[in-house]
């Protein structure tokens, strides 16, 4: 059963809507309710500023644990406590704080490598244990801590991954590119995707050589300069590293001054395979590819989610969200997991318990979640997907390809 409550004096800042969802599996009995606690989860996730929209999706992933976990054997009360903030960082450590005070026992969050490094830094100080649901940056899980647990790929093997990929569509569609220009998002994740990229580009001995990068603010509403700087390397591919309002504009400009690159191309960041993009964007956002950790269609949790995902919002496809909805999904998930292991919310045996996880049941693609001794998940791969007719669509590994990658692209002007 479910049931919530409310509570009076907290503000916006701290409480988005000023809610707190508690969620209970049907089956548990009567008395045990009464005998266990909640376990108390405080998700920090930008519902507002530049990144609303994956804060946003990010908790539809949220919203659906207690639909989806509890007919998954996860039979353990718990409550979210939902804190919003706003795509600033500092916001996000006050946040973090705030939460622990009004009696979080665990942390999930932020979708944001500069707000999950301050959040971090709370957890480890107040003993809470942190589970990433997204950020990439690696100096996250190389600080020795000891209550941080991050289900999501570090920068390098995104990037790995992702740049084997991009060899991949090359090989099987016998393109020639021979250049490529990067532009990337000058925040604490673009900044060390670069940086991964720098290092691991001439070790794959790539088909095409890197002639150019082009940083920029992913709040900024104007790429018109950066965009001609890019054309001007006349680059077969433009490679990106973007967020989701930035990758609007950036295409819509590229579009604009007749850029006709082979193709768009990310080797593992978010932005052009959501559904704003698709909604904004119409047949232009068509024929890009993001090389990024997806879910595996043909998980047990597959059909449960869709299902769900369904009930609650009947307008929207799945495929538009699940990046943010999986492993958003994936991390109360394997809160609970801890939870009704360790049989306790004090962070000690939390952490404990965390570091034990092992999940072979899971949406994501990739092996069992299960950490390391830094709290690293190093068993999550990656997707080619491209988009076609307003949907993002898996092209390679061929095994579990919807289509086959269309490279280079068909020209602006040629879209129907």
């Amino acid at each position: 059963m479910s049931e919530t409550s409310n509570r009076s004096g907290v503000t916006r800042r701290a409480f988005t809507a000023g809610t707190i969802a508690v969620a209970a599996a049907t089956a548990f009995a009567p008395r045990l309710r009464a005998a266990v606690p909640p376990l108390k989860i405080g998700v920090l996730l930008p519902r507002s500023g530049h990144m609303a929209f994956f804060g946003q999706s990010c908790q539809r992933g949220i919203d659906l644990a207690a639909d989806v976990l509890p007919g998954l054997g996860y039979d353990v009360p718990f409550e979210i406590m939902n804190a919003d903030f706003e795509s600033n960082v500092n916001t996000a450590r006050t946040q973090a704080e705030r939460l622990i005070q009004e009696g979080a026992n665990l942390l999930i969050g932020p979708f944001d490598s500069g707000a999950a490094a301050a959040i971090a830094q709370v957890a480890e100080q107040k003993g809470v244990p942190f589970v990433i649901n997204v950020a990439a940056a690696p100096q996250i899980t190389e600080q020795g801590y000891k209550y941080v647990f991050r289900n999501f790929p570090r920068a390098p093997e995104l990037i790995k991954n992702g740049l084997t990929l991009m060899k991949d569509v090359i090989s099987v569609t016998g393109a020639k590119p021979k250049t490529a220009v990067l532009m990337h998002v000058n925040d604490t994740f673009g900044v060390a995707t670069k940086g991964a990229i720098d290092k691991i580009f001439p070790t794959l001995d790539m088909p095409f050589q890197l002639v150019e990068a082009i940083s920029y603010d992913p709040a900024a509403r104007d790429l018109s300069v950066e965009v001609s700087k890019a054309k001007s390397t006349n680059a077969d591919i433009v490679m990106v590293v973007t967020r989701i309002n930035d990758a609007i504009t950036l295409v819509r400009e590229i579009v604009k001054q007749r850029y006709e690159p082979m193709g768009i191309v990310s080797p593992g960041s978010p932005g052009m395979y959501e559904q704003q993009f698709f909604n904004t964007l119409a047949k232009y956002s068509d024929y890009c590819i993001s090389n990024v950790p997806w879910y595996n269609p043909k998980a047990e949790m597959a059909v449960p989610v869709a299902e769900a995902f369904k009930r609650r919002w009947p307008n929207d496809a799945l495929e538009g969200y699940i990046f943010n909805v999986g492993f958003s999904l994936e991390a109360v998930m394997v809160a609970l997991d801890a939870y009704r292991r360790a049989g306790s919310t004090k962070g000690e045996a939390l952490a404990e318990a965390l570091r034990a996880t092992d999940i072979k049941n899971h949406l994501m693609v990739g092996g069992p979640i299960r950490f390391d001794a830094k709290g690293q998940n190093d068993g999550i791969g990656s997707a080619c997907l491209q988009n076609y007719g307003g949907r993002p669509r898996v092209v390679l590994p061929k095994e579990v390809a919807e289509a086959p990658p269309v490279f280079p692209m068909p020209g602006w002007s040629k879209r129907s």
